[in-house]
């Protein structure tokens, strides 16, 4: 039987085409079909041959950035009942979706979920495509026993989101953000938290590769860690209590591991670029946008 509810997928995506077949072709595994699955990119050699590989998939051409990217696909969704982001490299469960529909049918209270993550390689260099696959297949967990976790934020790489307080109070990623973002997905949490519930969904799993490419410099992502929570803080959608932990402790690993450095991060570049923020903050010039001129 058809689900009465329209759930979409969307993906933003940067430099990483090959990643972005594999992952719309494992979006072909759900035993819930998305409705329409939603791809938005900024350049041509983004996408690859994808717009031809998979017709049945959109693909919206727009202006870089995470934030931007993601706004394309709110507007080309504004339809849905329910709009589910995965990054470029996330390879959801297959029945991901299936347990993300029937949850939010089941609680009407709810705005925003995430599911369980199964493998995130955000502090390595990134797994393989081969590899999370076999993560994926070997998993066994007790789908029947759903818990249920508050959250203060959902995490970018698998959110799904509620779509009627978004139409109703026109909530947007802010695009003051550039590029890769950053906490975009904690200031959109805190928008939607003040009409709901937001949630991690146990049995709603999923690999995340983090794969290294597609993603910005070293030295603009060092000035983004100062200057985005800063920022969102004086927004009111970042808590200032975390600020110093969140600026605090990257920095001082960036610093530490500038000396012998992982082969995938540019901690000498963030380095640089966590003290270039410092250095606008006190002549009172910091903002995200200053990375597009570093």
């Amino acid at each position: 039987m058809k689900s009465q509810t329209r759930l979409v997928v969307g993906i933003a995506t940067c430099g990483r085409a090959t990643i972005l077949s594999e992952t719309i072709t494992f979006l072909a595994k759900q035993e819930r079909p998305p409705d329409q699955i939603l791809v938005s990119y900024a350049e041509p050699e983004d996408v690859g041959d994808a717009p031809q590989q998979f017709p049945q998939a959109s693909f919206l051409r727009t202006p870089l950035g995470l934030t931007r990217q993601r706004n394309a696909i709110l507007t080309q969704a504004a339809d849905s009942d329910l709009l589910l982001f995965i990054d470029d490299d996330f390879f959801p469960d297959p029945q991901y979706v299936a347990t993300t529909e029937h949850f939010f049918l089941n609680h009407p209270d709810v705005v925003a979920s995430t599911g369980t993550l199964l493998a995130n390689d955000i502090k390595g260099p990134g797994l393989t495509v081969a590899h999370a696959k076999s993560i994926v297949a070997g998993h066994t967990g007790p789908y029947g026993e759903q818990q249920i976790t508050p959250l203060f934020f959902v995490y970018g790489c698998n959110m799904c989101l509620r779509m009627a307080p978004i139409r109703k109070h026109n909530l947007r990623f802010d695009e003051t953000l550039p590029l890769y973002g950053c906490y975009e997905d904690w200031d959109i949490s805190r928008q939607l938290a003040r009409f709901g519930a937001i949630v991690r969904i146990s049995n709603a799993c999923g690999v995340h590769l983090s794969a290294k490419v597609g993603r910005m410099s070293g030295v603009r992502m060092g000035y983004a860690q100062v200057a985005n929570p800063i920022y969102l803080a004086r927004k009111g959608t970042f808590p200032w209590s975390l600020v110093f932990k969140v600026i605090v402790g990257p920095c001082l690993k960036n610093l530490l591991r500038s000396l012998a450095p992982e082969a995938y991060i540019d901690r000498l570049g963030r380095f640089c670029g966590n003290l270039a923020a410092f250095r606008d903050l006190l002549a009172g010039r910091l903002s995200p946008e200053q990375i597009i001129d570093l």
